[in-house]
């Protein structure tokens, strides 16, 4: 943990259109804005250049994922070597015929793949199909050392669980990228989860001393509309940056000092009962058990 530098980041909060390529410029040219704008790692949404196919079951969605390496990642290596930047960016991978993966890779500020993170935790639900889609990641919960920090990226449905962030702070992360791909929920259209989403994601930073980056979609895909309010907080939970329902990119500055700072005043980590944890690798705990 580097607690002397502030880190310039930016994470995007646009629409895709049905057309893979296109989605891609449109990225290339927000993560361009973004370097200009002074940011030095960028996060872009969940499954990125896609619309969200996972809504309904269709055999023929598989035909998004992607080989890596591929184009695409020869492409994002290069601008992020271009721009010194890190990029997080999140795709649709294709291990082998059959097997595949919601993925995040991390490029450093020199162009040079440092690794994926494959989604752990797939939902299910209305709308929400996952388990067709996605293989439940193998990569554990690995932290990355960029030129700016150190940092960990969960996905989606991960930034629920709290026991995923406290894994990426026990390995030193400096800030916890999330992109997602959350809105509507067709069996409760009048409910919005987008501040139980913000409230649950901040208190994963509170906890565990670190800055958390959340990014999000907007607009309509089918029967979907995505919510947006991508956010960035600090080790205290308080908004550095957030975004409404509109297409953008959002900035902070992210003063790594803070996390000593929220550590030694919070001292959460110093006083957990690591010995005392055990069921919690039960799937359910019976009641009245000694």
């Amino acid at each position: 943990m580097n607690s002397q530098k502030t880190i310039k980041i930016a994470l995007t909060q646009l629409a895709c259109g049905e057309n893979v390529q296109d989605n891609e410029q449109k990225h290339i040219d927000k993560i361009r804005e973004a370097a200009a704008g002074g940011a030095r790692i960028i996060g872009l949404q969940e499954l990125f250049n896609a619309q969200y196919f996972p809504q309904t079951v269709d055999v023929g969605n598989y035909r998004f994922a992607a080989k890596i390496p591929s184009v695409l990642t020869e492409t994002f290596s290069a601008l992020a070597a271009e721009l010194e930047v890190v990029l997080i960016v999140p795709v649709y991978e294709e291990a082998m015929a059959g097997v595949y993966f919601n993925t995040a890779l991390i490029f450093d500020a020199d162009g040079r793949y440092l690794g994926k993170y494959r989604k752990n935790h797939i939902p299910d639900g209305p709308q929400y199909h996952e388990k067709f889609y996605f293989t439940p990641g193998n990569t554990g919960y690995p932290v990355f050392d960029t030129k700016y920090g150190r940092i960990a990226v969960g996905i989606c449905w991960d930034e629920w669980f709290p026991e995923v962030a406290r894994l990426f702070a026990l390995q030193g992360a400096d800030i916890i990228f999330y992109p997602s791909a959350i809105g509507s929920e067709p069996d409760r259209p009048e409910y919005s989860s987008h501040e139980a989403w913000q409230t649950v994601i901040r208190s994963h930073g509170i906890t565990n001393g670190v800055f958390i980056a959340a990014s999000n979609r907007v607009g309509v895909e089918k029967d979907m509309t995505f919510y947006g309010h991508s956010f960035i907080s600090d080790p205290f939970g308080e908004f550095l940056a957030s975004a409404g329902k509109e297409e953008t990119i959002i900035y902070a500055d992210c003063d790594l000092g803070k996390i000593r700072e929220a550590r030694e005043l919070l001292q959460f980590l110093r006083d957990r009962r690591v010995d005392t944890y055990g069921p919690l690798l039960n799937k359910i705990i019976t009641p009245n058990s000694p």
